[in-house]
């Protein structure tokens, strides 16, 4: 008898445990520690309210977008990121090129990535995450000495302690790492 409480205890506290897990928001995945949570499809999550809502019905900034965008990114879920990104009013930062070059190079489409990376240096030379991501587009494309250009830069900008320097380093070193 009590072999067979235990199983059903068991049994119970994984299903709650299962349940607790899909029914909220969840959050982004990463070494970048994204705070963002990843809502379902059609919700974008409203950093004022902090909750899901509808993405159409959301009266959320251009900023939360692209944060937001950027967390579906790191999840995995770059089409839908690329949708949220496509909502931003203001197309011209280098947050929301960069973070569509992040998910269209995540796609598989490095060329279309890297050309929205350096329209995104352009417009802030001084944004080490894009040059972090840069730097993994050329790994990818086997130019390794553009690559180690990223990195001389983000450690003129950062020094050789930030996360952009130590993971573009690893890339490097380990092309396996992206």
């Amino acid at each position: 008898m009590t072999i067979i409480t235990a199983r059903i205890a068991s049994l119970l506290l994984g299903g709650c445990l299962a349940a607790s897990v899909v029914s909220g928001p969840v959050f982004a995945i990463g070494d970048d520690s994204s705070t963002t949570p990843v809502c379902k499809k059609g919700e974008i999550y409203d950093q004022k309210t902090k909750k899901c809502v509808k993405q159409q019905s959301a009266n959320v900034s251009d900023e939360n977008r692209a944060d937001y965008a950027y967390s579906l990114a790191k999840a995995g879920r770059y089409e839908e990121a690329l949708a949220v990104l496509d909502t931003v009013k203001d197309q011209n930062t280098a947050e929301v090129l960069n973070y569509r070059g992040y998910a269209t190079r995540k796609l598989g489409r490095t060329d279309e990535g890297i050309s929205y990376y350096l329209q995104s240096v352009k417009m802030d030379p001084q944004y080490a995450k894009v040059r972090e991501y840069l730097g993994e587009a050329y790994v990818i494309k086997g130019q390794l000495d553009l690559a180690k250009d990223q990195l001389k830069t983000i450690k003129a900008i950062c020094g050789t302690g930030c996360e952009e320097y130590q993971d573009l380093n690893a890339v490097i070193l380990d092309p396996s790492k992206i």
